[in-house]
């Protein structure tokens, strides 16, 4: 499973590169916001300084919701960069959308992906990737892992070559579970992967060695 981080902060982003698993970058219009990148012109300079950190794809959303404003945006987006991934979301002009970027040779991420119905489209439509948001449907009581199981059989069943994005990865957990039900990549903040390393026996039996180490070395 390849490991993506979701966030627009830099230096989150070079933590997770230098920890050496770090295979590609999520963005939305909110994260974007949350790290104070306003304006045209700063957001296409911060999604540069992004792919000069990682070497794989960035997903980088388009903001129009009609078919014309999506094929303006993603252009630009597609001729800023060759790691940049255009991000469109699940609505019918998304759709349209990405299978004119198919054509194009221009790779896609289908995101606000909360049903099979929404990925079945996206992966017919030629979509890259298509991203199921775990967490939105976590916090309504909805099973979200259960949504990746799902797409997981459908795309398996009919050799559909776009890959599964677990999105909206909260907790460590939810990390675990997108691999046991196979997704091709889960994206999450920094603390989720982190996460991943932290077991009380590791901290305990580290202790003890560097104790025994002491005593012997004194």
């Amino acid at each position: 499973m390849k490991f993506f981080i979701d966030t627009a902060n830099l230096e989150q982003i070079r933590e997770a590169h230098d920890l050496g698993i770090l295979d590609g970058v999520t963005t939305n219009p909110s994260l974007m916001a949350k790290e104070g990148i306003k304006g045209y012109d700063n957001i296409m300079a911060h999604y540069k300084a992004i792919c000069d950190i990682v070497d794989g794809d960035v997903s980088a959303e388009v903001i129009a919701t009609d078919f014309e404003g999506m094929i303006k945006e993603g252009d630009n987006l597609a001729d800023l960069h060759p790691q940049i991934v255009v991000k469109v979301p699940a609505i019918k002009d998304g759709i349209k959308a990405i299978k004119y970027f198919s054509k194009k040779g221009i790779r896609t991420n289908c995101t606000l992906i909360f049903s099979a119905g929404q990925a079945l489209l996206a992966a017919k439509a030629g979509a890259t990737y298509v991203s199921p948001f775990i967490g939105r449907l976590d916090d309504i009581s909805f099973d979200g892992i259960q949504l990746i199981d799902q797409i997981r059989l459908i795309y398996d069943n009919y050799a559909f070559e776009t890959q599964i994005l677990a999105a909206s990865v909260r907790h460590t957990m939810h990390v675990i579970q997108c691999a046991e039900v196979a997704a091709d990549i889960m994206t999450g903040p920094l603390s989720a992967i982190l996460g991943l390393l932290k077991h009380p026996l590791t901290d305990s039996g580290l202790a003890q060695f560097l104790a025994d180490h002491k005593k012997v070395n004194e």
